[in-house]
């Protein structure tokens, strides 16, 4: 925007310690401070910027700034690798003299004012005559005699203004930060040094002269280029010049119909030349390849900032203008000195457009073009916009894609001092024409491949130098032939290699074939067209960045080049920037000293890096003073993280004070911020464990912000006082810690409340030696006699009650006396109390009889959350109405639990059974008792089916079937007399088994019908367990073994175990029920049983999984919904509206497949499954072995062997294992219980069992299962035996024959030896087999270590105690989610316990204790919810 005013007479800048004059001024708001700019005199134009794509935009190199001649280099000369910025004093090369010293054509000179010179010189003239008077001036205009007030005087004098000492002493206040709007984190002078650009890189401000060559008159063109041939230019009468790198005129070929002769463009100007360079305050950094825009400035005006960073609120505040308008520079000493040690700049990321520089910085066309790419990448573009062939006539329009883009160019960075006028403003880096990669490799290229004769760092200079004479020949010589690659020269210098032939293609050139060998075509440069001057720009701009980089190159290579003949003149001369721009922004070594920190203190203080950086310091850079205005203008500028800031400064000087020559200073400021309550983030820590949080600690809790209240954080405060009133010798020690803690705590929340109850309660606690005085008691009394004493003081005094209540009180909680606080509530003694169970414990059940089992499921299914949620309203049912619900045969027809039909008497059973169900939850949450009582009805309900319960009122007059069955059990006791039907004739089936508890067992083997597997498989499988049409799959087992007890355990199990009739059982009797006299033939006379106390109430008791199943089953039938919402036509219920199949049942595939794979021998069925079952046999496997048993196995199907796999389709939030370990001993045809152990942890990842899991690893995982098994099964026959360990049985017969007389026939010393030789080689193979085991299972887990994706949280193990599965008891562990995943509660009955997870995972290796289900949960899907007791607390 123009300024209509005109441009204001710039104040002239002081001299001593001012910001440095700088190249052209930097960006104010609209107008420009300086005079305006003739356009014949600046490329620029006064009217409103053109598009980013014009020419005429360019910016220039041009500096007035004159540095040494030889800019320093600056190198890390530490060893750990920090460096710093710092002045070094080169000696300048002789080789680089040359040309730095050349005499600059007559364009630059102080006369021109391209680049506005004449602001600089009445600058620096007005500094030399007016520097005082201006001083003088400016600051008794802005002095305020009462500042002092405002700013805290420390004990340590640093220079410093702006600090509040009510602001930093309540920098704690979220409202305070918010109201005086702070700017944040800053750096002070040498940081930003760092900030702008790498200190290991140089920049450069670029100097550019035009060529001085001899023009051709008419040169002679091999191009196809049309626009160049129909151009014409003014001739001159010089002849065309050859060069080098060209062909011979006789010998130049050129292509058919490609040679005209046509005038050449007119070479560049002197303006063309310096707008070369991207802007006047661009620097050049021959590492990146690239150019830096550095401006700085003093200004009361703030600066231009872009219109997005305005819009947005995610920036810090902006310092307070007002404050900065008082001081032009802080390293500007006014009449009273300086206000402060140095800057102190914030940095605001994107804050300036470059449309609003000082000129404006627009892009060229090629980054036009680029930039075009990254908004398709950004998808801001439509994906069928051709980029690769754009037209740049057409890039100029190209902004009006984005009207963002078009308002607002380059986003630049900005920093603030927030304490005076300066600021600085920096870009990253902008590439070069050659990309940084592609430079780099062409350098490398040519070092490590130099000509004969030559060293490499003399191959990279001629090798660039060879291209400036390129770009030369092009557009000062007028040459537009083909640039052969075959040539002498050319290969000499250059080289055809892909690095030469991208760094050529960067510049515009093109490859072509000319006679069978490659060519480059240089790029148009017609003047008439638009891509023609975007070529011609672009190599300028190439030919500047290749010189400068020769110059630097060269300087730095001297020793290589001393005898070397002087190669072309180079136009270019560059000066170091690094001294300018680190005077203007007061990081110069003579403003800020460096080195004061060397050697090994040095080498401690770059062990802290994060600490100094986080102060806006760095170590080399070190002194006293600086490092505490450092730590004040953090904390002043940035009071919310006043924490970090003392940690830092904290830490800095604690390494300090143990090294030799700390300054007393240091110290002294540390103690002094102690004084005004400061703290470290250690502190914090160490107060919270100080109230008690911690794993390991009172609360068990680990402290957090986000995750505890401000009310537990109070309560814990005050447990923790209440705690101190009950020590005597350390109580008011652990008082002070307690409430500091809390103080502490309370401010690194930043919460006001928390605050002031810390300050309303630190002046009024009593303690309990105070509180026994009050009541002139002595503390030995009892509780009765200091009950009648408080009354009779009550009596005496009524004006001191609550002096007198405060001491009882305190004395109450120091006792921690229920008694005493029961008294204070009540105003009457309520006796002795005995005290409650804790109320955030879980709750135990009270035995049924022998019900050890049906408690732990109970338990279990309260911990599943949305099945607790789901169950908990149906305590509300109305029971009486159940009965006359009526119900019609379609609304039964339209539901299936199971896969079958549900009756009526099912329904109603079923809403009785959840009924008591959901009375029994509310207990467990609400119950003050340690353990609840399950009601009898829910215990019938639970053990007791639907079909067990027809079947009883059908056979009345049946047996005392309550008195009959061995299922009733006592704790580790015997188990009763059992009575056995006689064996089947298949010797591989056993008859019915004593009742098991630990697997469900067949009522009648003999019952067992053949399924189908699907349609395409008819045939039944007649040896396989078969479970509800479903071909269950059985787990590996030895040779000995029949199949499972349990059924097997294999799923998927259907819910009508409960009822579908899939199996018969023996009659269900109460106890209670008279005996039914039975027709003939008459039983047989048999033994009278006495039952023990804790016989079982009902007729039969089942086994867990069958419980389990029943209990399932009612839950699922009681939930559905008649109202036509849910259910199909087909009759079965909807997964996602049964509480059950959602929680508990995935889905899997069976295949089944022949000796030899064909389409019908492969028979497939998908099914739902609760339960993964693993068979346990053998020690020495863990859970995933299991699970491969089952996954991978072979059965027998119609006679033969096959091969049955099954995979996972689809998982369930909670995933219940079953371990089976009811097996069966052939030898003397009775079950019994391994008590292997299988190793499990608190994760199990299933992707290996899924079905998409990747085939390759699985047939590699399948390989290696097979062999690991083969080698388990060798090692435990030769380790076990049929009948004795083969090892213990050599070790037995060597041991006896080596007793035997001599003389005894056919025993000699050989045999005595091959009986050793025997047990050495078994022992050998036995070792073997364990290592090649171990091998295996390494390598099975390294092909799955990767497939983590489907991880699994142990949550409960079901636990069985006892030597048989006839007998024993039964608990279950929880873990504790989602609160506290390392504790782990036990259910034992009526007892609950915390214990921890090391209890629940041990090896259970030769205990009677074994898991046999463990639970799993889908990590993250939050299923699981332990405790869930109410809490009293939380109505308030």
């Amino acid at each position: 925007m123009d300024n209509k005013e005109g441009p204001k007479a710039r104040r002239p800048l002081p001299t001593p310690g001012a910001v440095p004059a700088q190249r052209p001024n930097t960006p104010v708001p609209g107008a420009l401070n300086s005079a305006a700019v003739t356009p014949a005199h600046f490329y620029g134009t006064p009217k409103t910027a053109p598009p980013p794509t014009r020419s005429q935009t360019i910016g220039s190199g041009f500096t007035t700034y004159v540095p040494p001649s030889d800019p320093p280099m600056y190198r890390s000369t530490s060893a750990t690798g920090f460096r710093e910025p710092e002045l070094v004093t080169e000696e300048p090369a002789e080789a680089a003299q040359t040309s730095n010293d050349a005499e600059v054509p007559s364009y630059w000179s102080e006369d021109s004012r391209s680049w506005d010179h004449s602001w600089e010189r009445e600058s620096a003239k007005a500094a030399t005559h007016n520097t005082w008077q201006t001083q003088r001036e400016t600051n008794y205009a802005d002095y305020d005699p009462m500042a002092f007030i405002n700013s805290p005087k420390p004990s340590v004098d640093v220079t410093i203004d702006g600090r509040s000492d009510y602001e930093e002493t309540h920098w704690w206040d979220p409202a305070l930060r918010d109201k005086e709007m702070r700017p944040g984190p800053g750096m002070i002078p040498t940081m930003l040094a760092e900030e702008l650009h790498d200190p290991d890189h140089s920049l450069f401000s670029v100097h550019v002269s035009n060529p001085d060559f001899k023009l051709p008159s008419i040169v002679s063109v091999a191009s196809t280029d049309t626009s160049s041939s129909s151009s014409s230019y003014p001739q001159t009468s010089s002849s065309p010049a050859r060069n080098v790198w060209s062909a011979p005129p006789q010998s130049f070929s050129p292509a058919p119909s490609t040679s005209v002769t046509a005038p050449s463009p007119p070479p560049p100007t002197d303006s063309d030349v310096r707008t070369a360079v991207p802007h006047p305050n661009a620097y050049y950094c021959p590492k990146e390849n690239g150019w830096v825009i550095l401006s700085w400035k003093s200004s009361t005006v703030s600066p231009p900032y872009a219109r997005s960073f305005k819009a947005s609120r995610h920036h810090p505040p902006l310092p307070n203008q007002e404050r900065r308008r008082r001081t032009i520079s802080c390293i500007d000493h006014g009449p009273f000195g300086a206000a402060n040690k140095t800057h102190h700049f914030h940095k605001y990321e994107k804050a300036l457009d470059s449309h609003k520089l000082t000129p404006p910085l627009r892009m060229e066309e090629w980054e036009v073009a680029e930039s075009v790419k990254q908004k398709r990448r950004a998808q801001t573009i439509d994906e069928g916009f051709d980029i690769e062939n754009i037209n740049p006539k057409d890039l100029d329009s190209l902004d009006n894609i984005d009207t963002e883009a078009e308002q607002e160019g380059r986003l630049l960075d900005l920093y603030i001092c927030c304490q005076c006028s300066v600021y600085c403003v920096a870009s990253s880096v902008i590439p070069g024409i050659i990309p940084r990669k592609c430079f780099d490799g062409f350098i490398r290229d040519k070092r490590n491949n130099p000509p004969p004769g030559t060293t490499g760092e003399v191959a990279v200079y001629e090798a660039f130098e060879t291209i400036t004479r390129i770009i030369e020949n092009k557009l000062w010589k007028g040459e537009h032939r083909l640039l052969r690659t075959d040539r002498k020269q050319f290969q000499l210098k250059l080289g055809w290699s892909p690095n030469t032939k991208r760094t050529l293609e960067a510049l515009g050139f093109v490859e072509e074939a000319l006679e069978n060998q490659p060519a480059l075509r240089p790029p148009s440069t017609d003047l008439t067209s638009t891509i023609g001057r975007t070529n011609r720009r672009r190599l300028l701009r190439a030919w500047v960045e290749v010189s400068a980089w020769l110059v630097d190159f060269k300087r730095l290579n001297a020793s290589h080049f001393k005898d070397l003949p002087e190669k072309k003149p180079l136009w270019v001369k560059i000066d170091s920037a690094r001294e300018m721009y680190q005077t203007a922004i007061g990081a110069h070594p003579d403003q800020i000293t460096r080195g004061e920190l060397s050697g090994h203190v040095l080498e401690a203080m770059q062990l802290r890096a994060h600490e100094w950086k986080n102060l806006g310091i760095t170590p080399m850079s070190y002194s006293s003073e600086l490092l505490a205005f450092a730590y004040y203008a953090q904390v002043r500028c940035d009071p919310a993280r006043t924490v970090d800031y003392f940690t830092s400064f904290a830490n800095i000087v604690s390494v300090m004070q143990d090294l030799p020559g700390c300054p007393q200073s240091l110290p002294e400021i540390l103690a002094t911020e102690r004084s005004r309550d400061r703290f470290t983030l250690t502190d914090i820590q160490s107060a919270a464990w100080a109230l008690g949080f911690g794993d390991n600690n009172d609360l068990s809790v680990e402290y957090s912000e986000t995750d505890v209240p401000e009310e537990f954080l109070e309560s814990a405060w005050k447990d923790c006082i209440k705690r101190s009133w009950r020590e005597s010798e350390r109580g008011a020690e652990m008082m002070r810690t307690a409430n500091d803690a809390f103080r502490i705590l309370a401010e690194a929340r930043g919460s006001e409340s928390l605050r002031r109850v810390w300050e309303s309660a630190k002046s009024k606690v009593m303690t309990p030696e105070k509180a026994y005085d009050t009541l002139e008691v002595p503390k030995d009394v009892d509780d009765f006699m200091l009950i009648t004493v408080y009354n009779m003081r009550m009596d005496e005094s009524p004006s001191q009650f609550e002096k007198m209540k405060e001491a009882m009180t305190i004395i109450a909680e120091a006792r921690d006396s229920q008694r005493l606080r029961q008294f204070l509530e009540m105003g009457r003694d309520p006796g002795e109390i005995v005290e409650p169970t804790r109320p955030d414990l879980p709750r135990g059940l009270n035995q049924l009889g022998n019900t050890c089992y049906l408690n732990s499921l109970l338990q279990y299914f309260y911990t599943i959350k949305d099945l607790r949620e789901a169950v908990s309203p149906m305590s509300k049912l109305d029971l009486k109405s159940l009965e006359d619900e009526k119900l019609t045969d379609d609304d039964l027809k339209r539901h299936r639990v199971g896969g079958r039909l549900v009756t009526r008497r099912e329904i109603v059973r079923s809403k009785k059974f959840i009924n008591q169900l959901a009375e029994l939850f509310f207990n467990l949450e609400f119950a003050d008792t340690a353990a609840v009582t399950p009601s009898l009805d829910l215990a019938k309900l639970a053990l007791v089916t639907s079909r067990d319960e027809e079947e009883d009122e059908a056979d009345k007059g049946g047996t005392d079937s309550s008195n009959d069955t061995d299922a009733t059990l006592v704790d580790d006791a015997p188990p009763r007399a059992a009575v056995t039907d006689s064996l089947t004739e298949d010797p591989r089936s056993p008859t019915l088994s004593p009742n098991s508890v630990l697997g469900k067992r067949s009522r009648d083997v003999e019952l067992r019908q053949p399924s189908v597997m699907d349609l395409d498989s008819p045939a039944a499988f007649p040896s396989s367990p078969i479970h509800d049409d479903f071909l269950s799959t059985p787990s590996r087992m030895s040779s000995d073994s029949p199949p499972p007890l349990m059924s097997p355990k294999s799923p998927p199990r259907m819910l009508e175990a409960s009822g579908s009739g899939s199996s018969s059982h023996m009659d269900v009797d109460m106890i209670d029920a008279p005996l039914a006299k039975l027709q003939p033939p008459p039983l047989p006379p048999r033994k009278t049983t006495q039952t023990s106390d804790s016989v079982m109430m009902f007729g039969k008791q089942h086994d867990v999984a069958e419980c389990m199943d029943n209990c399932m089953f009612q839950i699922e039938t009681a939930l559905l919904k008649f109202n036509g919402v849910s259910g199909t036509d087909s009759g079965e219920s909807s997964d996602k509206s049964s509480v059950v199949k959602r929680l508990f049942y995935g889905k899997l595939r069976q295949r089944l497949v022949g000796p030899q794979p064909s389409r019908s021998s492969v028979h497939e069925k998908e099914d739902l499954f609760s339960h993964l079952p693993v068979n346990v046999t053998n020690d020495g496997v863990d859970i995933y072995d299991g699970l491969s048993g089952y996954f991978d196995d072979v059965v027998e199907f119609n006679g033969e062997k096959r091969r049955m796999e099954v995979s996972l389709m689809e998982l369930p939030p909670v995933l219940q294992i079953q371990l089976q370990r009811v097996q069966f001993n052939r030898e003397t045809l009775q079950p019994y219980k391994s008590q292997a152990y299988v190793k499990f942890g608190e994760t199990i990842y299933m992707d290996r069992f899924m079905d998409n899991a990747d085939p390759e690893r699985k047939a590699r995982s399948k390989a290696i299962q097979t062999r690991l098994n083969t080698v388990r099964e060798r090692s435990r026959l030769l380790v076990e035996g049929k009948d004795v360990p083969f090892l213990s049985a050599l070790e037995h017969s060597a041991a006896f024959v080596s007793k035997l007389p001599p003389d005894t026939d056919n025993v000699d010393d050989e045999f005595c030896s091959a009986l050793n030789d025997e047990q050495r080689l078994l022992k050998e193979e036995i070792d073997e087999l364990r290592s090649e085991a171990d091998s295996l299972k390494d390598e099975l887990e390294s092909v799955w270590k990767d497939n983590t994706a489907i991880p699994y949280e142990l949550t409960s193990v079901f636990i069985h105690r006892g030597s048989t599965p006839s007998f024993g008891h039964y608990f279950f562990y929880s873990r504790h989610l989602p609160e506290n995943p390392d504790s782990w509660f036990k259910y034992n009955d009526s007892d609950v316990t915390v214990v921890s997870k090391d209890e629940v995972l041990a090896d259970t290796t030769g205990s009677t204790a074994n898991p046999y289900l463990l639970v799993f949960a889908r990590k993250g899907s939050e299923v699981v919810d332990t405790v869930n007791r109410f809490n009293v607390n939380m109505l308030d």
